[in-house]
């Protein structure tokens, strides 16, 4: 987080002394997830599961592999297979997982992504995320329930996109629906001029190798009606905006949605009504 408010303070005030110094910093502010230390309850739960140590390929940044914590509990048939959205880790469901795993024949795997939370990296970005979901349907096989929250959610539609296994059930967590206006609203905030805001989605396109329209999720979602997807969302998110939401439900009508407006968009995966929601779908599901 240090880290993080420096390159703030210092896009903030003006202190690159180039153009592409101050792009430099840009790449920062959007693609440096800030890391939170593990609370004493979390780092319990972690204390019991299994880890195992995965890696990636990081193609963009420092290309090098990158290895990256997993966690599971229980060795159940059913595989639910959790991914957490940006600057998060797999201890921040520890409410969730510990009520998941309280029902009979299930694995839950969770993990922290490259570049967040005790995993290699100092950069990340969606890829890194989606290559994770890839490396772990690899190593514990296809899950049965996929389970994300805001980039996380969008990186476990990328992955299916890219051919991966689709789950007898999809639950997405206010999902990252517009990856470009997230981008254009944090260099706003920190008082990016709109030159040089398009200067950086420029070069985002050009460093992987197409448009950033191509990440929006209408775009992304390619398999409507073959799984059961249920997506909950919280009516005032300010991160994921609610019209966003609802622009998304209206192009896929058959998504069933939950919505709440009492808490918060970090907040809504240990929600106690957002946690009870999603253990009876899953329940369903897997008994």
């Amino acid at each position: 987080m240090k880290h993080l408010k420096k390159v703030i303070e210092s896009i903030k005030s003006n202190h690159a002394e180039t153009s592409e110094a101050l792009q430099a910093q840009i790449w920062e502010l959007i693609c440096y997830a800030p890391k939170m230390p593990v609370r004493f309850q979390q780092q319990g739960l972690l204390d019991i599961a299994t880890k195992v140590e995965l890696q990636v390929y990081d193609q963009y940044f420092s290309k090098t592999d990158l290895k990256f914590n997993t966690f599971k509990w229980g060795n159940g048939a059913k595989l639910i297979v959790l991914t957490h959205g940006w600057g998060s880790k797999a201890a921040d469901f520890s409410e969730l997982i510990t009520a998941l795993i309280k029902i009979d024949d299930v694995t839950v795997v969770a993990f922290d992504a490259p570049g967040n939370g005790s995993s290699d990296g100092h950069l990340s970005n969606l890829f890194l995320f989606v290559e994770a979901i890839k490396q772990i349907a690899d190593y514990y096989g296809p899950a049965t329930v996929m389970i994300g929250h805001s980039l996380g959610a969008k990186a476990s539609v990328r992955a299916i996109q890219q051919g991966g296994a689709v789950p007898n059930l999809l639950i997405t967590i206010a999902p990252l629906i517009n990856l470009k206006e997230n981008f254009k609203g944090s260099m706003t905030a920190v008082g990016v001029s709109a030159a040089d805001q398009q200067t950086f989605l420029d070069s985002f396109e050009k460093l992987y190798g197409q448009s950033i329209d191509d990440f929006h999720l209408q775009k992304m979602y390619g398999f409507a009606g073959q799984t059961k997807h249920v997506l909950l969302y919280e009516l005032n998110d300010t991160i994921t905006p609610s019209s966003d939401i609802a622009d998304f439900l209206q192009q896929y009508p058959d998504v069933t949605s939950i919505q709440y407006s009492h808490t918060t968009h970090a907040k809504i995966i240990s929600d106690p009504l957002a946690i009870a929601e999603i253990v009876a779908l899953v329940h369903s599901e897997t008994r």
